[in-house]
């Protein structure tokens, strides 16, 4: 847009509020799309034959079987291994006859697909990363089972209490997909949004920014002291919409995040949507982006931005653990919830996007589904919990673990910015209902070159707009909607 104000931009243009009235008066919205289908991942192969179910009692209320192997494959990313590994210890304490095959990848797709294609998965996975393999695919082809069992069970610490009580609001919800069952436990609870040091703030003699003006404000001192306003994962840019996707809903509301979520014709094309776009792009045009992000990968760009290259960064709360041996130690690590337009945002400033992360699945074809569920039910306990959030300065499912506990600067910074937003916490499900489209389309192929100037908010709100259409139509895939 080149301006944050109709009064700056004279005679060649309007306003980004200007934008969103004239825009409004389009009505841009129609009935939503309607797909039932799935496709993709085959079940084909002659599969693994089933372990024999134990006992149920009062300590082994799943009913694993005692001697049974458990396999358990984990994305080796942002949270490492450890918490896990001591996970799996109390798994082998619990069953000592038991057998537990324990692995750690980046390569959760290439590595794990085939053995679904063949019926021989591991009996728990952690399926994330820039591998991860399509939730909704995997739902809409039958081949998860249904955690349902698990959330019903009593809680490993408390046998009065079910497992779904012990944890935080729209946990379960996330999981489903269609109707009653669970595919997915989500385990650890993230904060996306726009972290930043405030130590370079302050430096800066600037407050985090609640309008866009200011936004430019700020990206303008920073730049004038030789720091970019902005970087990002250039190559992975699905990262844009961790703010990006929250500020749209503060913009336009909700509903905006959930006609995109259907699939609805012209979601993308609303107001909200394209006030957001304009914004992200001035940032590019003024130059606050910092030279050669679209290059970066995740680790680099992090890395930058912790050596003060850059003021701001898209990310989630696993950014602190990831960075932690880059971050210096006076860095003051913030996030906030992202910058609006301006006071006529349809949701208060504090509306973040938080919810549950890090995906586990139980593969509908594991021979020891119930050694999985066990498993997730010991990362669930309070222990597990807080060993995990002192171990990676990140917050669990579990709805506390955190008393005892001295949290770190990032960790506090998220819980002050979730007590900010109150009920004013959208869940966008784009990323676990369509991870191709997300990622690929969405992400590369879309905000990706309009962020490197390769292409302008008109013209990728029409692609994305196109993308989502063919996601629509596609009869070869399940399509899901907010109830």
């Amino acid at each position: 847009m080149g301006s944050t104000s109709a009064a700056n931009h004279g005679s060649e243009g309007v306003g980004r509020r200007d934008l969103i009235k004239r825009s409004a008066a389009l009505g841009l919205f129609s009935v939503p799309a309607v797909g039932f289908l799935s496709a993709c991942a085959s079940s084909g192969g002659g599969g693994q034959s089933k372990d024999k179910t134990g006992k149920k009692t009062a300590k082994n209320p799943l009913g694993v079987n005692e001697t049974a192997k458990m396999e358990f494959v984990l994305f080796d990313g942002g949270f490492g291994k450890e918490y896990a590994q001591d996970a799996v210890k109390i798994y082998e304490k619990d069953f000592p006859k038991a057998t537990v095959k324990f692995s750690a990848t980046q390569k959760i797709q290439s590595t794990l697909q085939p053995r679904f294609n063949q019926g021989t998965p591991p009996d728990l996975i952690d399926n994330s990363g820039a591998e991860q393999m399509d939730m909704g695919v995997l739902v809409g082809k039958n081949q998860l089972a249904d955690l349902t069992p698990l959330f019903d069970a009593p809680s490993y610490d408390d046998p009065n209490k079910k497992v779904r009580d012990t944890l935080r609001p729209g946990i379960v919800e996330m999981g489903q997909f269609d109707g009653n069952p669970i595919w997915i436990m989500y385990y650890a609870y993230t904060v996306y949004g726009v972290w930043y040091s405030q130590k370079a703030l302050d430096s800066l003699g600037a407050e985090y920014p609640q309008t866009w003006d200011q936004m430019i404000a700020v990206c303008e001192k920073a730049k004038k002291k030789g720091m970019a306003g902005w970087t990002y994962a250039g190559k992975y840019p699905y990262y844009i919409p961790f703010s990006l996707y929250p500020m749209i809903g503060k913009v336009g509301g909700v509903e905006v995040l959930n006609a995109i979520d259907n699939l609805e014709p012209n979601a993308w094309k609303h107001p909200a949507v394209k006030a957001c776009f304009e914004a992200y792009y001035e940032l590019y045009k003024k130059g606050y982006i910092l030279q050669g992000t679209p290059g970066l990968d995740h680790i680099q760009s992090q890395t930058a931005w912790a050596q003060g290259k850059a003021l701001f960064i898209p990310n989630g709360s696993w950014v602190e653990n990831e960075s932690a041996n880059v971050i210096p130690s006076d860095f003051n690590l913030a996030v906030s919830a992202p910058t609006g337009i301006d006071k006529n945002d349809k949701m208060p400033f504090g509306t973040i996007w938080a919810s549950g992360g890090e995906p586990f699945i139980v593969p509908a074809k594991a021979a020891n589904a119930p050694g999985g569920m066990e498993q997730l039910r010991i990362m669930l306990s309070e222990a597990s919990s807080k060993n995990f959030t002192s171990k990676v300065k990140s917050l669990t499912a579990y709805n506390g673990g955190t008393d005892g506990i001295t949290l770190t600067p990032g960790l506090t910074s998220g819980v002050a910015a979730l007590k900010l937003a109150g009920s004013n916490v959208v869940n966008p499900r784009m990323q676990d209902w369509y991870v191709q489209l997300q990622k690929e389309k969405i992400g590369v192929a879309g905000l990706g070159e309009m962020m490197a100037g390769r292409a302008t908010p008109a013209e990728t709100i029409k692609k994305i707009q196109g993308f989502a259409d063919e996601a629509a139509k596609d009869t070869t895939i399940k399509h899901y909607k907010h109830q």
